[in-house]
């Protein structure tokens, strides 16, 4: 017997929409989620859109004030500085453990999130490439075989992703299409393959930060004089892409 899917709610189609709307950069951090707006634009009511609002609260993508009501969690350089700081020593961590890559079956998912990506990128499928290329780096945490490893990567998911939107802002004014970010993501790929794992090192090292970070001063308050010399000491440091910040 077949097994009825059953449909998506307007909640969970509200928060779906609104996610997208967040970590494509059409709504940024710190901005203000005017309800009139988004019941017009998504076509519901009030009620589902304040529980998809709430949802997405608890992913730490919305934050609610008393006075501003909704508003895109505010990110400043120091919550930058923290989560990339925190992804570069997990994703350390993993090379440690992984590369060489000791059972070969563990590139399957690597491979299939590829896949999936370059689907995406045919589909010109913004949210399911931004799914995609998320599996396809904590799969390549995976390859370490450290269960809890993964686990704290994926708990930061939301987080980097709110990152990545900014990193695709930046990408948009250097041209860089979808197929040219899933052959970034080949490459990649290729060089866990070969084994290297400062290889590994430097390709993840220059796979985004610089075009990240160059575009940074000008968008985000500084939120600490920790944050800023971290970023000094990042954009100043010399060539050397197996050493991050």
């Amino acid at each position: 017997m077949e097994r009825i899917v059953k449909p998506p709610s307007m909640v969970e189609l509200a928060a779906r929409s609104i996610r997208q709307m967040i970590l494509s950069g059409e709504l940024l951090p710190g901005e203000r989620v005017v309800e009139n707006r988004l019941t017009g634009q998504l076509g519901i009511s009030r009620p589902p859109l304040r529980e998809a609002l709430r949802r997405l609260e608890h992913e730490g993508l919305i934050r609610q004030s008393p006075h501003k009501g909704a508003v895109v969690t505010p990110l400043t350089l120091h919550d930058v500085y923290e989560i990339m700081t925190l992804r570069h020593r997990l994703e350390d961590m993993a090379v440690d453990l992984g590369i060489p890559v000791a059972e070969p079956d563990r590139l399957d998912r690597c491979w299939a999130s590829l896949r999936g990506m370059e689907r995406a990128a045919d589909a010109r499928d913004e949210a399911a490439l931004m799914e995609h290329k998320f599996e396809f780096h904590a799969a390549v945490v995976g390859l370490s075989g450290h269960r809890r490893l993964e686990e704290a990567y994926r708990s930061l998911q939301m987080q980097m992703q709110l990152c990545m939107a900014l990193n695709r802002q930046a990408r948009a004014h250097r041209n860089e299409t979808a197929a040219t970010n899933v052959l970034r993501h080949r490459r990649l790929l290729r060089v866990i393959e070969e084994g290297d794992p400062e290889a590994v090192r430097a390709e993840l090292a220059r796979h985004g930060d610089q075009t990240f970070l160059d575009d940074l001063p000008g968008s985000l308050e500084p939120g600490s004089d920790q944050a800023l010399r971290w970023l000094k000491s990042v954009q100043s440091a010399p060539a050397d892409p197996g050493k991050r910040g």
